[in-house]
């Protein structure tokens, strides 16, 4: 038969060798996890890059030139391979020019503004388009509707309200106590 003080030592045994065995492994996690930290940390570093090269917003200034020079923007999209630095995603709106040649995301906009009735917020796009509508993600979206507007893809009838470029009508969001559709004094 086993004493007692044998059996705690070796039960205390059991738990040391557990114990380094795990301290070894917390070792190994953290080395893992600074690792996909750093990794996350440069992709997020080069989604705002991309971002801002890509997002058309103002000139970008060239590498080569000693960063004194400005690139100027092209009007058209990316066509292939090559830097997209001073590439215009969002080229000025023209009669030649199709919706086709929009990224994505801004074709988009553009679509449901012609099929709006009314013109609308950048929150009740956000809605319609299923995105977040939480006030940051808002006010991001909201500059890409001013970008679409400066380049007369849509047009901002008034401060924060957008609508298609072709109905662009005159007036408020419905509810909002100036449209005559929704007014309950519009039969008088």
């Amino acid at each position: 038969m086993v004493s007692w003080l044998e059996e705690l030592e070796r039960r205390d045994a059991a738990a040391r060798d557990r114990i380094a065995e795990l301290r070894g492994q917390i070792k190994e996690l953290t080395v893992l996890l600074v690792v996909q930290e750093e990794v996350a940390s440069r992709l997020g570093i080069t989604r705002e890059t991309m971002s801002e090269i890509l997002s058309g917003d103002s000139t970008v200034t060239g590498p080569e030139a000693g960063g004194s020079d400005e690139v100027e923007p092209a009007a058209g999209p990316v066509t292939g391979a090559g830097s997209p630095v001073g590439v215009r995603l969002v080229p000025t709106w023209s009669a030649e020019v199709d919706a086709e040649v929009l990224p994505p995301s801004y074709r988009d906009i553009v679509e449901i503004l012609g099929d709006a009735v009314h013109p609308m917020r950048a929150h009740q796009l956000c809605s319609v388009l299923g995105l977040s509508t939480d006030k940051s993600k808002v006010e991001g979206f909201r500059s890409k509707l001013k970008r679409l507007a400066e380049r007369d893809w849509i047009a901002e009838v008034e401060p924060g309200l957008f609508a298609s470029r072709d109905t662009a009508p005159r007036g408020r969001a419905p509810g909002r106590g100036n449209d005559p559709a929704v007014s309950p004094r519009a039969g008088e």
